[in-house]
C-alpha cells in the first residue's frame, strides 16, 4: 500500500498544480517545478506497488528503498541547480520531456508485472482482485495519455485534462472499493465477503476442519496453482464465505496463507529429501507458477531463503 499512496500523492501534486495553473496562469514557476517533479514519482510507486502485490510483500526490500532514495536525488539535485524560475527553456524542452520519458517507461514495466500478476494465478487470485489492479493501472495510463495530450497539442484547455481524468478514476476507484470490497480483502486476492451475522457452530466448525485437512493432503489440492477460495469450499460442501470465515474464526489465516502453508511445507521436504532438485523446480512442483512468488512465500512462512534452510537442514529437528 505504501508505493500506491506514492503514486497516488504524485499524481495528486501533479494535478493540484495543473488546475491552480490553468485557472491562474502566473502562478511562480516553482510550482510549475514542484509539479513537473512529482511526476517523476508516478510510474515508480505504481511498479513497485505491482512488485510487491507479485511478490506478497508486507515489508519495503533495502534496494527498493535505496531506488527511491536515489530518484529522490535525481530529482531535487537538478531542481537545485537548474531551477525552473531562472531556466524555464530549459525545462519545457528538454526536462519535461525526460519526466515524461520516465513515466512512460515506468508505466510499461508495470503493465509487465500486472500481466505476470495477472497469468501467475496465486493462491487466492480473484476477479475483483484483478478488476482492481486493472483498475489502477488503467487510470494511470488515461492520466498519462491526457498530459501527453496537453504537451504535443499546445491547446490550453487540454491541460486540465489530466485533472479530470484523475478525478473520474479517483471517484471510480472509490465507488468500487465501497461497493465491492475492501482494500485489504482485495490485495490479500480474497473474494470479499461480508461478515456473517452469527459464528459458526462449535461442531460444524470442527468437522469441516477435519474434513477440510483430509481433503487437502490427500488430494493435494494445495498443488494446483489455478486453486481458488470457492474451489476448495465445494470440496467439503461449504460455501466461499463459510470457508473463509472458517479459517479466519478458528485457524486465525487467510485463505492464501493457509494455502501456502501447505505448500511451503511440501516444499521443505523436497528439499530435504531430493537434493538434485533446484528451487525453482521444487516451487513449481507444489503449486507455484514463479521462482519469485515460491521465494516470497517461502521468506514469509519460513522466515528464511530455500538456500538458508537448505543450509540448515542437519540442525532443523522439524520441518
Amino acid at each position: 500500500m505504501f508505493f500506491l499512496a506514492v503514486s497516488l500523492l504524485a499524481i495528486s501534486i501533479r494535478v493540484t498544480k495543473s488546475v491552480i495553473y490553468y485557472f491562474n496562469p502566473h502562478l511562480p514557476k516553482i510550482y510549475l517545478q514542484i509539479g513537473l517533479s512529482a511526476c517523476f514519482f508516478i510510474g515508480p510507486g505504481l511498479y513497485y506497488f505491482f512488485r510487491s502485490v507479485q511478490q506478497q510483500r508486507t515489508n519495503i526490500p533495502s534496494s527498493w528503498k535505496w531506488t527511491l532514495g536515489a530518484l529522490l536525488v535525481i530529482v531535487l539535485l537538478p531542481g537545485l541547480i537548474i531551477p525552473y524560475q531562472q531556466y524555464p527553456e530549459t525545462w519545457r524542452r528538454i526536462g519535461v520531456y525526460l519526466i515524461y520519458f520516465e513515466w512512460m517507461a515506468c508505466l510499461i514495466a508495470a503493465g509487465v508485472v500486472l500481466r505476470n500478476i495477472l497469468s501467475a494465478a496465486q493462491p487466492g487470485m480473484s476477479k475483483v482482485t484483478g478488476r482492481f489492479l486493472l483498475l489502477i493501472y488503467a487510470g494511470n495510463c488515461l492520466v498519462f495519455a491526457a498530459y501527453m495530450l496537453a504537451l504535443f497539442s499546445h491547446v490550453r484547455w487540454n491541460y486540465i485534462a489530466g485533472g479530470v481524468c484523475f478525478s473520474l478514476v479517483l471517484y471510480l476507484t472509490i465507488f468500487f472499493v465501497l461497493y465491492g470490497a475492501r482494500v485489504e480483502h482485495i490485495l490479500q486476492g480474497e473474494e470479499p465477503a461480508r461478515p456473517e451475522k452469527r459464528k459458526l457452530a462449535d461442531n460444524d466448525a470442527q468437522a469441516w476442519l477435519s474434513k477440510l485437512e483430509k481433503v487437502i493432503a490427500a488430494e493435494q489440492l494445495y498443488k494446483d496453482p489455478n486453486l481458488k477460495l470457492n474451489d476448495l469450499a465445494a470440496k467439503i460442501n461449504i460455501t466461499g464465505h463459510q470457508l473463509s470465515q472458517l479459517l479466519n474464526e478458528y485457524l486465525g489465516k487467510s485463505f492464501s496463507t493457509f494455502v501456502n502453508e501447505y505448500r511451503i511445507n511440501e516444499a521443505c521436504k523436497l528439499i530435504t529429501t531430493h537434493h538434485h532438485l533446484t528451487f525453482e523446480a521444487i516451487g513449481y512442483e507444489v503449486g507455484y507458477n514463479s521462482k519469485s512468488t515460491f521465494y516470497a512465500a517461502f521468506r514469509k512462512i519460513k522466515d528464511m531463503t530455500p538456500a538458508l534452510f537448505k543450509e540448515n537442514i542437519p540442525k532443523t529437528s522439524t520441518i
